[in-house]
């Protein structure tokens, strides 16, 4: 089930820089983030399937955020779309392409999930920003496997599947979370433990995003 690695196993250590003061990562959990990791696919396809329009590429996460800005501007704060920035990163078995949004839900649509999952694998963690929301999705050939808000409240196909690692890294699956952990910085290791993708600051800064406009849902 854990992605075969050069170094250790991850932890919530691993990703403690997240929550770190300063942190690249601040921009993302204050206004809310979607990330997602897709096995096979490169970014121009990610992009073709999540129907978004192509809007060229930035250098590093600072030109994903001002690009971000920039469609909020445009749209007068309520937007109508949002920008998916995406890069290849090499994890277990292969070439994997890194998602990342802010404020997008491109992670959170069955879909686009189980689209980019069929024959391979996807998965997916976000927050919403200031309200206590965070999700986590492990998609496998086009199939929910398991998904949670809370590690104790799982659904999907397999939902004990990931009991052993999620209890490994603080996640507790039987009851009431540990106040010691970061279970946002677990989840990103979780996520590592089945992709074999280490997400690190430098990693974010330093990418060259291939960028995309994603339309939002429509409700009702």
């Amino acid at each position: 089930m854990t992605a075969a690695a050069s170094h250790a196993p991850a932890t919530a250590a691993d990703y403690s820089w997240i929550g770190a003061s300063p942190s690249l990562f601040a921009y993302a959990l204050e206004g809310g983030y979607t990330l997602t990791l897709v096995r096979g696919l490169s970014p121009a396809e990610v992009l073709e399937v999540v129907e978004a329009e192509p809007r060229g590429v930035c250098e590093g996460f600072h030109g994903l955020v001002f690009d971000h800005t920039e469609i909020l501007d445009a749209y007068g704060y309520s937007p109508d779309s949002f920008l998916a920035g995406a890069f290849t990163v090499p994890g277990e078995g292969g070439d994997w392409t890194l998602v990342l949004e802010f404020g997008g839900d491109v992670g959170t649509r069955p879909r686009f999930m189980e689209a980019l999952s069929a024959g391979s694998r996807a998965v997916s963690h976000t927050s919403n920003g200031g309200k206590p929301m965070d999700f986590f999705h492990w998609y496998e050939d086009g199939e929910l496997r398991t998904t949670f808000e809370f590690p104790a409240d799982r659904t999907g196909s397999t939902p004990d599947a990931l009991n052993s690692v999620m209890g490994e890294l603080g996640l507790n699956p039987a009851g009431d979370p540990d106040p010691e952990v970061d279970e946002r910085a677990a989840v990103f290791a979780l996520s590592e433990r089945l992709t074999g993708v280490r997400v690190t600051e430098a990693l974010l800064r330093d990418a060259v995003y291939v960028t995309g406009e994603v339309s939002e849902e429509s409700i009702g």
